[in-house]
């Protein structure tokens, strides 16, 4: 119970995380692989794995070789600043101040920006299908890296986050390959909320950390960290759609 309580975490972060990201990395490469071929779509794909497997190996020693207490600090600064961005467009969306994340929608425009380059190349690779999805690729996975190495590096957890990552890279390909269209029916929205709480989370645990404070429970302080900034998250969206509520009666 005790080493599930210290793993679960760093699994369920960055499995979410990497849900999210890979959800939006899939409707690029289905809209390629559908107007400009799958070939093509298919090794730009490839390339961009590649280019990411190659930047875990390299910062992988070169992160052993920092001090804990700096690592901690360090990352768990970046996490509060990348979690508190994503928790910032969750609670303007769930307010209703921006619009809410269409997978269906961003797939059609790739659809039609990609029709509109032009011709498909027939005897060679076509290098608009290839940059295109190792572009989304790179961008999208740049961002499990960081998740990744960020969540798993500062706490020794980095293979229990990296089994995370795997798994959601496993069950959105494994579904892109099952039905050939957007993963419209994942809760995109409701995911980077919580992603957003937990990213959070673990970037005030870990600046904590590297400051030498001692949290009450240890890990179990996560939990009470997940909880709270989920509660003033609620209470913010909640806040901010009776204000503009309000403001549209008086208008």
């Amino acid at each position: 119970m005790n080493a599930w309580t210290h793993l679960a975490p760093s699994v369920l972060t960055a499995f979410l995380a990497s849900l999210v990201e890979f959800v939006e990395a899939l409707t690029i490469v289905l809209a390629v692989g559908i107007v400009r071929g799958w070939r093509p779509a298919l090794v730009g794909t490839a390339a961009g794995v590649m280019l990411l497997a190659a930047m875990i190996i390299l910062l992988g020693p070169f992160l052993g070789q920092i001090r804990i207490e700096i690592l901690q600090l360090v990352i768990g600064l970046l996490l509060l600043l990348f979690g508190m961005r994503w928790l910032r467009k969750a609670i303007l969306r769930a307010a209703g101040i921006i619009p809410l994340h269409d997978e269906i929608a961003a797939f059609s425009s790739e659809v039609a920006q990609l029709r509109a380059e032009g011709p498909v190349a027939i005897l060679m690779l076509d290098p608009v299908a290839v940059v295109t999805t190792f572009k989304a690729v790179v961008l999208e996975g740049t961002e499990v890296v960081f998740i990744v190495i960020a969540v798993g590096a500062a706490g020794n957890m980095l293979v229990p986050a990296s089994v995370g990552a795997a798994a959601a890279g496993v069950l959105v390909i494994a579904l892109g390959i099952i039905v050939h269209r957007p993963l419209a029916r994942v809760p995109e929205n409701s995911l980077k909320f919580a992603v957003g709480v937990l990213i959070s989370g673990f970037g005030i645990f870990w600046i904590g950390e590297g400051l030498g404070l001692e949290w009450p429970g240890r890990d179990l302080a996560l939990v009470a960290m997940f909880a709270l900034l989920l509660v003033a998250s609620l209470g913010a969206s909640q806040l901010a759609r009776r204000t503009i509520e309000t403001s549209k009666g008086r208008a």
